[in-house]
This record gives C-alpha cells, sequence and structure tokens, in this order.
C-alpha cells in the first residue's frame, strides 16, 4: 500500500481526489492500493526541559545550561488521536510520499514523525507549488526521491534546536536573574524574536533621541512660453548638511533677496534622459506583506493567513511562502492557459488580456534566480472571484497584477532636468514626461492603486516648457520656507518584514556586514509573521493604528541580555548556516554543537553577572520604585517615572554595558565556544 503523507486535511482531500482515493475513514481516504494521510501541522514537538528530569521544573540557574544527550519529541495531546492513524498507517505502508508543504518546515514535519514511527521503507516526495488538479498531477507526475529533499529536513532540525536552546536556556537565565534583581516579569530571549524585537526598540530610540535641525529652502515659480513650473533653489557647497539642505538661514535669506531683484534667471544646462523601467517582479512573501501593509493596512500575519487562503481554499494563487519573485522558464508556456483562466474568472479584464503579448520574456523568467519556489502567481485553472472575502480579492487581484505585467512592456519616460542661475543663486526644475505606460497599465486598472511602485518621488515632476541653455525664464513667486528636519517613522509591521528580509543593510559592525549576503536575512518567509504576532501577544510589541512599537518590558529586555543576542547580524549569520545544511554543505551535528558551546558560554559568563541589575535599576524609579519610561525632551531623550506627575523623578539615558559576544556561524570558522 502506498500512503500520500499530507500537511493538512484540506490538502489531503485535493490530492486524494485526483488520486481515486474516493473512501473517506478516520483521519484517511482510501484508494486503489493508496491511502492519503494528513497531520494537522505539527503532530509532535520538541520535548520541554522537564522531560529531561524532574528537577528541571523548577527554574534554577544552577542547572543551566540545559543541552539534551539525546533529543525528545512529545506527542501534541491536542491531535494524538491523528498521530495514531498515521502511525498505524505507516506500520503497514509498504512505500511513503511525503506530500506536505513544500519547504523545509514541512519537511520537518513528515520526518519527525517518520523518525518517532521508526519507519524505515522507500520514500519519495510530492513538490508542489499550487493545489489545483492540474498542478497536482503535474507534481505526481515528477515524484522526487526523498534522499533529494533530505537535507531540508536536517536544515529543519537545526533550527529547531538552536531556537531551544537558546529559548529554554536564556529565557530561564535573564528571567532568575531579573528576579534576583526585583523583576517580577518573565524576560522571554528567542533566537529570531529577539533581534526582531531590537529593530524597533533601536528605531524607538532613535525618534526618542532625535533633535530637530533647522533649515531653510527656497521654492520658486518660473514661466517660460506661458507656462509657468516650479524650481528650487540649490544651496552653496559649505552651507548644507549630508542631504544638501542649507543650514545657514542668511545663506538662504542673502539667495531669496537676489531672486526677489531680479526679473529673470537664465538656462545654465538642460538634459533629457529616456527611462526605460522593466515591470516589477511577481511577489514573493515578504514584498506580498510590506505591499499589502503600506497599500492596505493588511497585517503580515492577515496577509499571510489570505496568501495561504487563495492557494489552499481557492486554488487561485500558487504556494504563498516563496522566497523568490522569479519564475522558471518552463512556466511561460503555461502562460495562454493561466490568461485564459484569468478572463474565465473575470470577464471583464478581457480588453486589458487583449494588450498581452505572450511570448515577451521579462526579466522575470530567470532558471537562475527561482530557489526551491518561484513567484505568487495565479494557477492554471479557474477560482471564485465572488467566493473570495474582499480582502482576499483585493490581495489577489495584486497578485494577478504583478503577473499580468510581465507582458506588457517596459514604463518609459523621459527626465529632463534644468538649471538655471540669478546673481549668485542656482536653481533647478525636474520635469517628466510619459512616453508610454507600459506595465503601469496593469497596476492602475487592476489593483485600485497609483500604479506606480518604483517611481520615486524625484521622477515625479510635471512636463517642463521647451528650454534652450542660454534663454531666460521670468520669476513668479518666490517662498523662502524655515523648515526643520524630521525623525524616523515608527515601523510599520510590512516595513519590520522588511528590514528583518534586509537586515544586511542595517549592520554597522563592518567585519560582520562583510560576511552577510544582501539577502540574509532574519527568519523566513514562512515564519516573519509569526514571529512579529508572538512578539505582540507577549506585549513586547504594541500596535498603534498601523504603526508598531516597543513597549518597557522590550526595552528592559533588550538592556538586559547581551549585545550579541539580540543583534539582528548575529542571527543573520545563522540563517546562513542553516541554508548550508539545506544545500547538504554543513553537517546537522557541527551547527548543533556549536550552537551548545555558544549556549554554555554566554550561561557560564552571564550567571553570576550584574548586568540585569544595572540594566534593571536604570528602568525603576529610584523614588517611588515605579517603571520608568523613556520620554522625549528639548534636548533629547530621558527616563522619567510612570507615575509622573504624581512623581517627577528623572535621569538620563545611559546605555547598558553589554559585552559583545558574537557568535560565528561561518561554516569556515573552527574557533572553539562558538556558535555554528
Amino acid at each position: 500500500m502506498r500512503l500520500f503523507l499530507c500537511e493538512k486535511p484540506s490538502q489531503g482531500r485535493d490530492i486524494a481526489r485526483v488520486l481515486g482515493a474516493a473512501r473517506r475513514a478516520s483521519g484517511h481516504y482510501i484508494g486503489p492500493n493508496i491511502v492519503v494521510t494528513w497531520c494537522i501541522g505539527h503532530l509532535v514537538a520538541a520535548a520541554a526541559p522537564e522531560a529531561y528530569g524532574e528537577h528541571y521544573k523548577r527554574w534554577s540557574i544552577e542547572h543551566l545550561p540545559i543541552i539534551p544527550d539525546r533529543w525528545r519529541l512529545d506527542i501534541k495531546a491536542s491531535t494524538a488521536h491523528q498521530f495514531r492513524v498515521v502511525r498505524d498507517l505507516l506500520a503497514s505502508a509498504s512505500d511513503l510520499v511525503i506530500a506536505t508543504d513544500a519547504d523545509r518546515e514541512g519537511e520537518m514535519i513528515a520526518r519527525e514523525i517518520l523518525e518517532l514511527c521508526e519507519y524505515r521503507g522507500p520514500i519519495q516526495r510530492l513538490w508542489l507549488s499550487a493545489l489545483n488538479d492540474a498542478s497536482i498531477r503535474k507534481a505526481l507526475a515528477e515524484l522526487r526521491s526523498g534522499n533529494e529533499t533530505l537535507p531540508l529536513y536536517h536544515a529543519a532540525l537545526a533550527r529547531s534546536r538552536a531556537d531551544w536552546l537558546v529559548g529554554m536556556n536564556l529565557s530561564r537565565l535573564f528571567t532568575v536573574l531579573g528576579r534576583r534583581a526585583g523583576y517580577d516579569g518573565m524576560l522571554s530571549v528567542g533566537r529570531v524574536q529577539t533581534p526582531t524585537l531590537n529593530l524597533v526598540v533601536q528605531r524607538d530610540r532613535d525618534i526618542a533621541n532625535f533633535v530637530a535641525v533647522p533649515y531653510w529652502s527656497i521654492d520658486v515659480t518660473l514661466s517660460s512660453s506661458e507656462q509657468s513650473f516650479p524650481a528650487q533653489w540649490t544651496a552653496p557647497q559649505g552651507t548644507t548638511d549630508d542631504e544638501g539642505r542649507c543650514i545657514h538661514r542668511h545663506v538662504a535669506q542673502l539667495a531669496a533677496d537676489q531672486l526677489r531683484a531680479a526679473r529673470t534667471v537664465q538656462v545654465t544646462s538642460v538634459a533629457t534622459e529616456r527611462i526605460r523601467e522593466p515591470p516589477p517582479l511577481p511577489f514573493d512573501l515578504s514584498t506580498l506583506q510590506e505591499t499589502c501593509s503600506r497599500r492596505l493596512g493588511l497585517d503580515v500575519q492577515e496577509t499571510l493567513d489570505i496568501a495561504q487562503s487563495l492557494y489552499e481554499t481557492h486554488k487561485a494563487t500558487t504556494y504563498p511562502r516563496s522566497d523568490s519573485g522569479h519564475l522558471p522558464s518552463s512556466m511561460l508556456a503555461e502562460a495562454p492557459t493561466v490568461l485564459a483562466a484569468l478572463v474565465a474568472m473575470d470577464p471583464s479584464i478581457q480588453p486589458l488580456i487583449a494588450m498581452l503579448d505572450r511570448t515577451q520574456l521579462s526579466r522575470a523568467w530567470d532558471d537562475r534566480k527561482v530557489t526551491a519556489h518561484h513567484g505568487i502567481v495565479p494557477t492554471l485553472e479557474p477560482a471564485s472571484l465572488s467566493a473570495m472575502s474582499d480582502k482576499e480579492r483585493a490581495v489577489y487581484q495584486l497578485i494577478r497584477a504583478h503577473y499580468l505585467t510581465q507582458f506588457l512592456p517596459p514604463h518609459e519616460y523621459e527626465r529632463t532636468t534644468a538649471q538655471f542661475s540669478c546673481a549668485d543663486a542656482t536653481l533647478k526644475a525636474a520635469g517628466k514626461r510619459i512616453v508610454s505606460n507600459g506595465w503601469r497599465v496593469a497596476l492602475n486598472a487592476l489593483s485600485n492603486g497609483d500604479g506606480d511602485e518604483r517611481v520615486s518621488n524625484n521622477d515625479r515632476g510635471e512636463v517642463l516648457p521647451p528650454l534652450a541653455k542660454g534663454t531666460h525664464c521670468s520669476i513668479g513667486s518666490i517662498e523662502l520656507k524655515a523648515l526643520k528636519t524630521q525623525p524616523s517613522k515608527p515601523y510599520t509591521q510590512g516595513e519590520l518584514v522588511k528590514a528583518m528580509k534586509g537586515v544586511a543593510r542595517l549592520v554597522t559592525d563592518p567585519q560582520l556586514k562583510q560576511k552577510l549576503k544582501d539577502t540574509t536575512g532574519i527568519g523566513t518567509e514562512a515564519t516573519r509573521a509569526a514571529i512579529i504576532q508572538a512578539l505582540i501577544a507577549r506585549r513586547y510589541l504594541i500596535k498603534q493604528g498601523r504603526a508598531i512599537s516597543a513597549s518597557q518590558a522590550a526595552f528592559v529586555l533588550i538592556d538586559t541580555i547581551p549585545r550579541a543576542i539580540a543583534d539582528p547580524g548575529t542571527t543573520a549569520i545563522w540563517e546562513q548556516a542553516l541554508d548550508l545544511i539545506a544545500a547538504g554543505q554543513m553537517p546537522l551535528s557541527e551547527f548543533v554543537s556549536k550552537q551548545s558551546a555558544w549556549v554554555t558560554t554566554l550561561v557560564h559568563e552571564h550567571s553570576r553577572s550584574r548586568l540585569v541589575m544595572q540594566a534593571l535599576d536604570k528602568h525603576t524609579c529610584p523614588t517611588c520604585d515605579a517603571p520608568m519610561r523613556e520620554r522625549s525632551g528639548k534636548h533629547g531623550a530621558f527616563w522619567s517615572c510612570s507615575n509622573y506627575p504624581r512623581c517627577t523623578s528623572t535621569r538620563p539615558i545611559e546605555r547598558a554595558d553589554q559585552r559583545n559576544t558574537r557568535p560565528v556561524c561561518s561554516k569556515a570558522s573552527r574557533r572553539p565556544g562558538r556558535a555554528g
């Protein structure tokens, strides 16, 4: 009997239908010499510390570190019945097809059960990118060897064990130290969640510590050929900040006076260039989450849930947890079928479909840049728009629009830059003339947005009149503006996902930055939303409309733990190591051994440290013992008693003495006591 092991009941139902396994039994479907069963997410989980000894029930530093010699799994009580169904079916299976989600976590969901049930039969892998019937049939005809995807299981196991080692040991260590110092909350430390939290804490601190700096600008209205257009004054060198803003009022005032005294300015240069912008790539999950947060106001978990529903329930789009926006070139042959399905779903888009060049090879079709998954695109078969909720339909339309842009020409425009002089003052004007809307037609028509995902504000100028070097333009209005620099804005959930994915750009340590690839990030496409939601659930992050901010507990945690734990670059290095394991280039045992050694070093270094006491002291009011909160005043940020105005105690902000114990996860590194 061939057994198919799926991840969810809905997947099992879809695959069973295609296989002809029509008879439903308890927890599985039965067909001719075929049985289809399923997990319900993870049926088993890593055992808690107390499973390795009763003494671990009590949180005590003396019992740390906890490093299992042999890792144990517990059967989840809530799904124990389905585990027994799977276990009994495995006992009678002649061969097995793993049909869980096509990623490392899906691999782990199946393989952990096989290990626990000691299954030793042959294994094949069903690698699905969509759950519509045509995609299932295609994947069934192209089953992979189980050995091909086994390294994904090792990578997932490495991730799970590293999370366990960091979470169980360091959460206990710093919570106990916090209690000794008088803090009664839990200091929950996570391999991924803590660096993510640190991103928000540092952004909030940057905002609180921000001191506005005044600067001046001059907006001028010019006219030529009876057409008016705006121009901006260019401050001379030596009078500006790094952003080119004039920081000397008298310089701006002198320039404004010179312009008011003149009647015209002379054109000193005119340059026009043709810009050809390719269409945006199909979505990967992070880009979809960032876009939906910005344009639709959706939480990142909500976007993931919707994308999962479009994939799993509606069969309208492909696998959502993708880290690639590119498409395999072989899928180009499927384009006519996909487009026909889109028209069948929504006949109103027929005029747009008629504009497409179905043979166009955009930059999205690139086999070299396709990872285990390709970009999120519509499936081969029609789905029902009417069955979707409003939010599902809005997300689907974005996905559909980005797919259709691949068959439209580039967006083309002419960008003209002109410079003018008047006495000692220099002006600059920018204009833009659209030559061809190209792919933006699809975004305008289908996503109810401005259709412009890629053009910066500097390129949004109006059309300039004909200008020639040496000619003159009349001066109209002149406005001298007194402005102030603005702080960074708080993260939204979508922006935080983007920061997690591109964390290499935020790393300041030059040695670490050199080790990181630009594509290395914190977490994975499948986990980033869950990480943010966990931080919100634990009240480390607070939602404020679309923005999120760090709570007082978050500041306490980040100031309490060593810098290496909260450093996003550290976790990004770990993710590189997981990629090496998934590629079969690093053994699981090496990674876990390094993680164990690093955690052991941290426990020994900080079990008697006064770091927690020092950090908590600054968060407690010296007058009434209430929590101190970070506030901003005219001289910058400071700590203020949360009982204000009843208690007016304050203290300056001082950074905790955080030791820079950084793990090195490069495969080339072999220094003892460092994590892998």
